[in-house]
């Protein structure tokens, strides 16, 4: 029955500090990473006087313009990035293929497939690819990998003290290439590379789960980007597009980020004594993530969740079927879709709440 498994992650339970060639070994249960699919028309009719939000997420037809595409802004804007002025100085166009953002005057065009930008206090997935002097390098899907430093992580026991040649000597006991890890943006510098920490108790080394990796311009920005859905399922929403989905531990409750690190590893979750009912929630949350990503909805816990009861009635292999994948992400568009129509009729009234206020 290979034939019917070719969109399905394996049901094997194996923990990502295993390497045996691959990327990890939890990428056994990723396969191929879907491209997402341009908007559909069908989904996007009565969205024409929608907007964008800068907070992620899709944005409607009528935002998205390619490049050479008239902007026509109103008088008095300011160009921002992804735009050009004409000679006369009257009008903005599009240098790249994406939605079309407005805040106050300025205008610009976020592209919608791009390398990650990061922002100080994101919360990132990312993967170690190089152990150095007193640093990690880290892959964040972003132009450049990030800088994680030995003084940026928390220590044995939570212990507050300087980094020692000792402590260098021990760095491939923290982390390893090819570790996924959760951790924050904590500087950006001017030559574009990003440094990270992982002095709270959430952050750190990721194991026994699945990974996925998704447009970071899907990703809505959240007040916390660490979830755990009604279906007993932990995921990590990177802000960068990266995603790790795992089964909730008490250890992953907001409530116990101050327990400490023996009673952390304690409650990390035994591979062999994992149901296979857990894994398979796990594998069904991770094929609504890439269903999402595939029809282009923006991927926050609503969306999943909607995802996720939609699919109910479908086997785990027959979720990333084309047909099957405009079923049940059908939820998550329409609730997408109603929040675009709010956001237009409130941008409106706003607009004429101005004009208001300008005429009297």
């Amino acid at each position: 029955h290979n034939h019917q498994h070719t969109n399905a992650p394996s049901m094997s339970w194996q923990p990502e500090s295993d390497t045996d060639g691959q990327k990890s070994s939890g990428s056994r249960w990723v396969g191929a990473v879907l491209e997402p699919a341009l908007p559909a028309k069908r989904r996007r009719e009565g969205a024409d006087d929608g907007s964008a939000t800068a907070d992620g997420g899709a944005a409607p037809l009528a935002d998205l313009v390619l490049p050479g595409s008239l902007l026509n802004p109103a008088p008095g804007y300011l160009r921002g990035h992804g735009t050009l002025e004409n000679k006369e100085r009257t009008n903005l166009s599009a240098t790249v293929f994406g939605r079309v953002c407005r805040v106050n005057k300025l205008v610009s065009v976020r592209p919608l497939k791009a390398r990650y930008v990061a922002e100080i206090g994101d919360v990132v997935v990312g993967r170690i690819t190089e152990v150095g002097l007193k640093r990690w390098k880290v892959d964040i899907n972003a132009h450049q990998n990030a800088a994680l430093m030995l003084s940026a992580i928390t220590l044995p026991g939570g212990v507050q003290r300087r980094r020692t040649t000792a402590d260098q000597l021990q760095m491939r006991n923290f982390f390893v290439e090819r570790d996924l890890i959760s951790a924050e943006v904590q500087q950006v510098f001017s030559d574009g590379v990003f440094a990270l920490h992982t002095r709270n108790l959430r952050y750190g080394k990721l194991e026994h789960g699945i990974f996925a990796a998704v447009p970071c311009a899907l990703i809505k920005r959240c007040p916390s980007h660490f979830h755990r859905l009604s279906c007993g399922v932990h995921v990590i929403l990177g802000n960068n597009g990266y995603v790790w989905i795992s089964p909730f531990t008490s250890g992953q409750d907001p409530k116990n980020a101050f327990l400490s690190e023996e009673a952390l590893l304690a409650a990390k979750p035994d591979p062999s004594a994992v149901s296979r009912q857990t894994r398979e929630r796990v594998c069904r949350v991770r094929n609504c993530v890439m269903a999402l990503a595939k029809e282009w909805v923006s991927i926050h816990p609503a969306s999943i969740m909607e995802t996720y009861e939609a699919s109910a009635d479908y086997p785990l292999h027959d979720l990333l079927r084309p047909d099957v994948v405009a079923i049940i992400t059908r939820p998550a568009q329409e609730s997408q879709q109603a929040q675009f129509v709010e956001q237009a009729h409130h941008q409106k009234r706003e607009l004429q709440r101005q004009q208001l206020e300008q005429s009297m």
